[in-house]
């Protein structure tokens, strides 16, 4: 599956962003979907994953409460509402997809198949 990721950008600490992941290439509806971030220096980390029914979302434990994941089955799109965003939010954000993944591999980057290219979130204090 093909993914392009958007909506990166420039705010400071306490503001909004929503991320987009439009994919194609694939039945969207029978891929779980994922988000990851990067900031420099740093490994791949988890962010957040939403799996084929939409249900029961996962995130790593820094952004639960101001992070929504979600998906748009008509547009082939996932998002990531990014709220209260804070300056260790920094970081390059990718989207993924894992057509086949278990449930304990959620978090793990090796898990996904496919990747977009990133956007970049920084967030000035």
């Amino acid at each position: 599956v093909q993914l392009q990721a958007s909506g990166g950008g420039l705010v400071q600490a306490g503001d909004s962003l929503r991320l987009s992941c439009a994919a194609s290439g694939r039945d969207f509806s029978r891929i779980t979907m994922g988000w990851f971030r990067q900031a420099p220096g740093k490994e791949r980390e988890f962010v957040a994953a939403i799996f084929r029914t939409g249900y029961s979302p996962h995130y790593t434990d820094s952004v639960k409460g101001r992070f929504t994941i979600s998906r748009d089955r008509a547009r082939n799109t996932m998002y990531l509402q990014m709220n209260n965003l804070k300056p260790e939010d920094t970081a390059v954000y990718y989207c993924a997809a894992a057509p086949r993944i278990i449930y304990s591999q959620i978090a793990v980057p090796s898990a996904y198949d496919d990747w977009g290219q990133g956007t970049l979130v920084t967030v000035s204090s």
